[in-house]
């Protein structure tokens, strides 16, 4: 590739467009981590009070409730070992999850077990299969490469949904810092933005949203600022090392590991594995791996290993994902070739609020 360059701490590459080198051929992503590092991942000497602080403050909040707290549960390692940790804690929580129609069978197993085993009560939001395929298929006719997006979205908005319902403050959320620290915003963008999904619902759409969970900013100041409800990133708040969490619960939930970051839905093992890298040049292992890299987590030496591998271990499995994906989405062979070979845009291309929202970010600093 033509002026072709990759970062000599981490691994990302010009695959993201808008990357930019210092003097010492370090990128901007590592720059950003060390900032999120700095402002969002509680210090190791002051992790033990803090925790105990926000677990006694969630607790009270809670006192008298049926619950004290909201987690997202999908049946991956972030998710299920926050439901773990939950317990550990003496915390009440209620797992909610969002059922999207793309659950892989070891997904909802791993769910099953998890909850039973550790006495969560489940609620689960099915979404209607009709209006959510033509969401998914208006996001593939955008031709962008965030069509998870929809997703991502609808878990945000059921979650702040359900914990204004039941008068909970505190949602309990997976993100974290040290495994996810690194995401190129042409690679991720949106999930906050209602305005970006409807335009391009509105433009490629068919359907009326009935059943989708959304969440506006004006909603979404007023569960924060009305109702109280913080959104709290509780791996930022511990020693968070993915491979321990993962023996942990193997051993203690016999969970069972589905193959790759966010594979436990099979839209989302195929759009990573498969449409991203053949339409848009993007494997976002490049930033997972990135950001264990920076946390410790894995050598640069594993990280290049890791790359070298196929992003389907199976090219079976990847035939027969193509396979369903298409069939499900109600598309034709040659339809789902007509969109692979659409014009990529980004979500730039489409009414947005991403200057409000970074103008939010830095009124909120400001605020701080």
């Amino acid at each position: 590739m033509t002026g072709y360059r990759i970062c000599t701490r981490c691994i990302m590459d010009t695959s993201d467009p808008e990357i930019v080198f210092d003097g010492n051929g370090i990128c901007n992503h590592c720059h950003l981590f060390e900032d999120r590092m700095r402002r969002m991942v509680i210090p190791p000497e002051q992790r033990d009070a803090r925790l105990m602080a926000l677990l006694d403050k969630m607790k009270a909040a809670g006192k008298g409730k049926e619950y004290d707290c909201i987690i997202g549960v999908s049946g991956g390692v972030d998710s299920t070992y926050v439901a773990y940790l939950c317990k550990q804690w003496g915390l009440r929580p209620l797992a909610i999850h969002f059922d999207n129609g793309w659950d892989s069978e070891l997904a909802v197993a791993n769910i099953e077990k998890t909850l039973k085993r550790l006495d969560i009560d489940l609620h689960t939001h099915v979404v209607d299969w009709e209006e959510f395929r033509d969401l998914q298929l208006s996001f593939l006719k955008a031709s962008t490469p965030d069509g998870e997006v929809p997703t991502d979205h609808a878990i945000s908005a059921l979650l702040y949904r359900m914990a204004a319902k039941y008068g909970i403050k505190h949602i309990l959320m997976g993100t974290n810092v040290v495994t996810e620290g690194v995401l190129p915003l042409l690679w991720g963008y949106g999930y906050f933005d209602l305005k970006y999904i409807r335009a391009v619902h509105r433009r490629f759409g068919k359907l009326r949203l009935r059943t989708y969970p959304s969440m506006g900013l004006f909603r979404l100041a007023y569960y924060v600022l009305v109702k109280g409800i913080r959104g709290v990133p509780i791996l930022n708040y511990v020693d968070y090392d993915k491979k321990r969490a993962m023996a942990t619960i193997e051993n203690d939930l016999e969970w069972i590991y589905y193959g790759g970051k966010h594979y436990e839905s099979i839209y989302t093992r195929f759009f990573q594995a498969h449409i991203l890298p053949r339409k848009f040049n993007i494997d976002k292992r490049r930033a997972h791996n990135s950001a264990l890299i920076l946390s410790g987590q894995m050598s640069r030496e594993h990280a290049f290993q890791s790359m070298a591998e196929p992003t389907y271990s199976d090219q079976r499995l990847e035939e027969e994902d193509r396979i369903y994906v298409i069939k499900k989405l109600e598309v034709s062979n040659g339809e789902f070739e007509d969109l692979m070979r659409l014009p990529a845009r980004t979500f730039r291309d489409f009414p947005n609020s991403y200057d409000l929202l970074q103008s939010l970010k830095f009124m909120r600093t400001l605020f701080k």
